[in-house]
């Protein structure tokens, strides 16, 4: 990456990026960037998964990987005279996964600056032998703080995913995001609103856990709707993608040609 540029960068070797955010945490974000992910791939797509949230990274336990080993010293940079450092990332389910939680351990936190996250965040991005992908899914953390922007200010994003649950402040912290996702001209594919009433296992009907958000609340009266999930605890078990999120990913796929 030119870090004169003030443009954003295409990631080396990489189609299309993909953001995965959401304006609150507890909303299911990355249930949703995995099973994106897993429908893409299940469609004959060579794609990768960024889990980006370095202070809470989930993705490594979703699939179901556990580093016992505490990291000593975290390796920004190196002598250039020695070459680039890159990482391997993880492959899994037809996934070509990175996360900070294969470099920490499990119960290990990251105690580092903001300024410095940043750097570990470029070097999540741009130092990993991803190959050749059509898809990077990036999985975001909520909210709006420094890993986001600087996503948005240096990577050539091919749109973004909306995360939202079923509640009002939910829909109340998607639209600041949404504003913020303009502000940096990023393109928004869509809303998915995840946890949307909780299908009964005896006879298939939806009841809704939560009270309904007044349309005019509603950050669906910005972005369109890529699709509704209802709370599944088959969900969790990763026996193939839940028929959702194959239809999200479709319309995603499609909004990209």
């Amino acid at each position: 990456m030119n870090e004169g540029s003030l443009m954003p960068q295409r990631i080396e070797s990489v189609a299309r990026t993909l953001a995965v955010a959401s304006g609150k945490g507890g909303v299911g974000k990355s249930t949703v960037s995995l099973n994106v992910a897993r429908a893409l791939a299940e469609c004959g797509a060579a794609v990768g998964l960024l889990d980006a949230d370095v202070y809470g990274p989930d993705i490594p336990l979703m699939l179901g990987l556990k580093q016992t080993r505490e990291l000593k010293r975290w390796l920004l940079g190196r002598n250039p005279s020695l070459g680039r450092l890159e990482l391997d990332p993880v492959e899994r389910l037809g996934l070509k996964v990175m996360s900070v939680g294969f470099l920490l351990a499990e119960g290990q936190a990251l105690e580092m600056p903001a300024a410095i996250v940043e750097l570990v965040g470029r070097q999540l991005i741009h130092d990993v032998r991803w190959g050749e992908l059509d898809y990077l899914i990036v999985d975001l953390p909520p909210g709006t703080a420094d890993v986001q922007q600087q996503l948005f200010r240096t990577v050539d994003l091919a749109g973004a995913i909306v995360v939202v649950g079923p509640q009002d402040a939910a829909h109340l912290d998607a639209r600041k995001l949404v504003a913020m996702l303009r502000d940096a001209n990023v393109p928004i594919l869509g809303a998915v609103e995840n946890m949307r009433g909780l299908a009964c296992p005896h006879c298939g009907e939806v009841i809704e856990v939560f009270p309904p958000v007044a349309d005019e609340r509603s950050v669906l009266r910005e972005v369109r709707l890529l699709g509704s999930v209802p709370l599944d605890p088959a969900y969790a078990r990763l026996n193939g993608v839940p028929a959702p999120f194959a239809a999200i990913a479709a319309r995603v796929a499609a909004a990209l040609e």
